[in-house]
């Protein structure tokens, strides 16, 4: 029987260009955020205490993300009208400010192009994080169910950890940059034939496959 159900979108596939409407107006996603990071993420529903405490969270730490050169854009099957009195209601009561626009994906289109709705869970969207490149490939997905809020602070260490990754052609251990075994070192990518084994060995490291160095 052939299936109907949209794909969910894969690591290292480029962006599906979507427009939304936002509380920041019509946008084009990834577009209007080419040559930036973006991290789009969703949220089961406005008003609700977990994604409160999110949406405080990302912020909170926006500045940090911004310098990173990157993006937020939050997400929901909301109607616009409800993400602007929810954040209304965010910086009267708490006292934060909400600078990112957020989707209004009220049809819940986006949701299921995205694999964000499990058909078991009714409407609501599953916690997802998206983190986009500069070339609107999707190089990171983190997913949580709706009882779990999410940890900020693992979002942007995961998107410094890609950046730095990227620019240094090297990969990062469990925890970086304060893993148990190599503190803030970053791993050696493995030979690919037997001749690059002998150009490892100036790395410190326990055997010829795993070395490690300073960044």
């Amino acid at each position: 029987m052939e299936n109907n159900q949209p794909r969910m979108p894969l690591l290292g596939d480029k962006m599906p260009e979507l427009t939304v409407q936002t509380t920041h107006g019509v946008k084009q996603i990834p577009g209007d955020f080419a040559g930036k990071w973006l991290v789009l993420f969703s949220h089961p529903g406005d008003f609700t205490p977990v994604c409160t405490t999110e949406f405080v969270a990302f912020a909170n730490r926006a500045e940090e993300f911004k310098k990173l050169n990157a993006e937020l854009c939050g997400h929901s099957i909301d109607q616009v009208f409800s993400h602007i009195k929810w954040v209304e209601w965010i910086e009267e009561k708490l006292n934060v400010k909400i600078p990112f626009p957020v989707i209004a994906d009220d049809m819940g289109n986006i949701a299921k192009s995205l694999g964000m709705i499990h058909p078991g869970k009714g409407t609501n969207t599953v916690r997802a994080v998206y983190v986009i490149d500069p070339d609107g490939i999707l190089r990171l997905m983190i997913y949580y169910p709706q009882e779990i809020g999410r940890q900020v602070d693992e979002v942007l260490r995961a998107l410094k950890a890609l950046q730095i990754s990227d620019a240094n052609k090297v990969a990062m251990p469990e925890n970086w940059p304060n893993n148990e075994l190599i503190k803030d070192k970053v791993i050696i990518p493995p030979p690919k034939d037997v001749a690059a084994i002998e150009s490892r060995q100036q790395f410190e490291g326990p055997d010829w496959w795993f070395k490690y160095k300073e960044l």
